[in-house]
């Protein structure tokens, strides 16, 4: 497995900034499909604490409407210590299922108008993984993981393999 951890190169405007996506080998009958991993809740007051106007492209647009899915994808950014500790996760439990593990930090300032992954509904070819179910997940916050089946090869069993 191949774990690929970009460090900022320059001091992040907020700690809440890295994003996190892993590669398993075999999901739903696709090949290497890729899930972005995010926090997919959070308090309210979290979201008010927040000064958007120094995060966003569009100072003085924050509490647009249009800028909610922006201020979203920053809240569902994880910090420096979340994204460590689910790395850790991954690789004590699932490290014979993934082929990457990849993380840096978000490019600020972020645009207005983005959708949020939480935001998101399933459907036919996308889906999430609800870390919350999982029994031996104790991470101490909420976290989801966003795949599109569409976006991955499937599996197909050759007559040379069926054989």
């Amino acid at each position: 497995m191949e774990i690929e951890i970009i460090a900022p190169m320059s001091p992040l405007p907020i700690d809440r900034a890295f994003v996190l996506s892993m590669t398993i080998k075999s999901f739903k009958g696709r090949r290497d499909v890729e899930v972005h991993l995010f926090r997919h809740s959070w308090d309210a007051e979290e979201e008010e604490a927040v000064d958007w106007d120094k995060l966003l492209a569009a100072p003085n647009m924050s509490e647009a409407p249009e800028a909610a899915g922006s201020r979203h994808v920053i809240l569902e950014a994880l910090t420096e210590e979340e994204r460590d500790s689910v790395v850790e996760y991954l690789k004590e439990h699932y490290a014979n299922r993934l082929t990457a593990i990849s993380s840096g930090p978000m490019p600020f300032p972020v645009p207005i108008g983005l959708m949020a992954l939480s935001d998101l509904s399933e459907g036919k070819s996308i889906g999430f993984i609800h870390f919350e179910r999982i029994p031996h997940f104790n991470l101490g916050f909420a976290l989801r993981g966003f795949y599109d089946l569409s976006q991955h090869p499937p599996i197909v069993e050759t007559e040379a393999n069926a054989g």
